[in-house]
């Protein structure tokens, strides 16, 4: 830029020495008070900023006054090392912190623009700002200048009473409002966090969203799904309370992005549904489950068995279906009546489940019917369980007054998978003529299916 003094061409370098001041302030040197340029920033009744990294290095009197912050008592630096994203309203937030980063990285002037800014004593004043980029001794920092924006008492009554409404919403909200920038830190966070996470708000603002997730998988998924569709409602999820405590989470969130277009960030709201995911897992669990044995019923056990089947067959892992039938149950329930049949059930559920690997499927079919799908490196483990399986039956015993001692006994029908078998159903018809051959030989005993 050139301009005359006195007839004589000025160029850029005889204007420095109006932002030497400045450049020595952020470099803590001492500043001469008595300098013109020092007086004139001094001076000016418009509010003047200058920030690095979002952090306030410089304040004049007037942006004093403007956000009502004195340099003694509390904050005897005043406005310097503070963040000005604590000073801007929570809805003009995103789109201001934008324009600072891009002023930070342009080399001309932002247009004017009206914000909303929230005073240390939490009055709202609109004021119009502009911010440009300056060098700051080869740092990059933004000049912000701020004017307010007088308007009527009409207007002003009306802006009041909006904001009062606004404060009221957002203070009690039972939802989490959170808004983030494009690398993930929390820019802004609502005090509902209290509630649903134990953090004071300024205890969230600064870090990554990702420290609050156990399994990284989650918030991984969450952001690409943002990316792609722009907007998520109702989002799974889990984060950790303060107390260590995992909690299930919905999230409802939109793509924030700046005047470029470029990606600058999320903005939503989320809420604790741990009750109701609680409630959903236990509803899957008694669909899924006997309710007088305790284990697999019908339905889930193929389910299970089917998708565990579905898989690759791998010729070193072997998989052996066993259906296990209690023998005489009838004369059980005509000798000793219901209950000691419901009782023998649940005493033969556990005592075969007390045999079985965390990898097998134990589940009921139906009446005195069981199956178990054994995943197994060699037959050898395979017969082993079986054995165990006979033995552990026969401890339980029927006792009845006036009624002779009795043992329980169980068939066995036991089915290998082959590499052409994908279908549980095709494994349950072989136990089953396995298990009718085990019956018809005697009973208490076990008959290996044979393939050719």
């Amino acid at each position: 830029m050139r301009g005359r003094a006195g007839g004589k061409r000025v160029n850029r370098g005889e204007h420095q020495p109006l932002l030497d001041p400045l450049t020595s302030i952020l470099n803590h040197k001492k500043m001469n008070p008595d300098s013109v340029s020092a007086k004139l920033l001094e001076a000016l009744p418009a509010a003047v900023l200058v920030l690095r990294g979002g952090l306030m290095v410089y304040a004049n009197p007037a942006a004093h006054l403007l956000l009502e912050v004195e340099m003694s008592g509390e904050y005897p630096q005043g406005l310097v090392g503070q963040p000005i994203v604590e000073f801007i309203h929570p809805l003009d937030q995103s789109h201001s912190v934008n324009r600072i980063r891009r002023s930070a990285s342009s080399k001309t002037a932002n247009v004017p623009v009206e914000v909303r800014l929230q005073t240390r004593r939490n009055r709202v004043r609109v004021v119009l700002v502009t911010s440009v980029s300056v060098d700051l001794e080869g740092e990059p920092g933004v000049l912000v200048t701020a004017m307010e924006v007088r308007r009527d008492s009409t207007t002003g009554e009306r802006m009041r009473r909006s904001e009062e409404h606004f404060r009221r919403l957002f203070e009690n909200m039972q939802d989490v409002y959170y808004r983030t920038d494009a690398l993930g830190v929390v820019q802004l966070v609502g005090p509902g966090v209290r509630r649903v996470l134990g953090f004071e708000p300024h205890e969230i603002v600064g870090r990554t969203a990702e420290e609050y997730y156990p399994n990284h998988a989650d918030r991984d998924a969450f952001k690409d799904a943002i990316r792609k569709f722009g907007e998520v409602a109702d989002f799974p999820g889990q984060m950790v309370r303060k107390d260590g405590r995992i909690i299930d989470i919905s999230i409802s969130s939109s793509a924030l992005f700046d005047e470029d277009g470029a990606f600058a960030g999320v903005e939503g709201i989320y809420r604790d549904v741990t009750e109701r995911k609680e409630l959903e897992r236990e509803l899957r669990r008694l669909a899924s489950i006997d309710s007088l044995t305790n284990i697999l019923n019908r339905r889930a056990f193929i389910e299970r068995a089917r998708e565990e089947l579905g898989t690759h067959y791998e010729p070193g892992i072997e998989q052996t279906l066993l259906l296990l039938d209690i023998d005489y149950f009838k004369s059980i329930n005509d000798q000793y009546g219901h209950a000691t049949g419901d009782q023998v059930l649940t005493r033969f559920a556990r005592a075969v489940g007390e045999q079985i690997w965390s990898t097998d499927l134990f589940g009921r079919l139906g009446g005195e019917e069981f199956a178990i799908l054994v995943k197994h490196t060699n037959p050898e483990q395979v017969r082993d369980l079986v054995d165990r399986v006979l033995d552990a039956v026969r401890t339980i015993r029927l006792e009845a007054d006036g009624r002779p001692s009795r043992a329980v006994t169980v068939s066995i029908g036991a089915a290998r998978r082959t590499s052409i078998d994908h279908r549980v159903e095709h494994l349950l018809d072989r136990a089953d003529r396995a298990l009718y051959q085990a019956k018809h030989g005697g009973r208490d005993r076990v008959f290996w299916e044979r393939t050719a």
